[in-house]
């Protein structure tokens, strides 16, 4: 069963067309709305994993000016999994720099992370709160 996002991370990129294609070629994310659909600059863009996380991707300098001044690269996101280790193998067999291997946590998680080819961090795991 997906359960409804109601968080939505956002992030800019200086080359967003390319940052959809890396999402969703390196961790399975489905684009389900990209504006416009064509051309250089994405003022919006929302992708979705099956289980309901989603994220939003847009260029960076483009918007409203409290969020196209925040800089591409920067960004930190966790995505809670049942499975990472499907996640692991597409994202290595795409190319994605790994940054930490799949690996246990003292608190109880079990993931990885992975940089993106702007600099942000993509970590999934098992760990969903307390």
């Amino acid at each position: 069963m997906s359960i409804p996002n109601r968080v939505w991370p956002c992030l800019n990129y200086r080359d967003a067309r390319a940052a959809l294609a890396f999402l969703t070629d390196a961790f399975g994310f489905e684009p389900t709305i990209v504006e416009p659909p064509e051309g250089d600059v994405v003022a919006h863009s929302e992708l979705r994993l099956p289980n309901g996380a989603g994220v939003m991707v847009g260029s960076a300098g483009v918007g409203d000016e409290v969020f196209a001044s925040l800089p591409a690269g920067g960004g930190n996101v966790y995505i809670v999994v049942d499975d990472p280790e499907p996640v692991h193998a597409t994202a290595v067999a795409a190319g994605a720099d790994i940054v930490r291997e799949l690996r246990h946590e003292d608190f109880g998680s079990y993931g990885f992370s992975a940089r993106d080819p702007e600099g942000n961090v993509w970590s999934f795991g098992t760990y969903a709160g307390t």
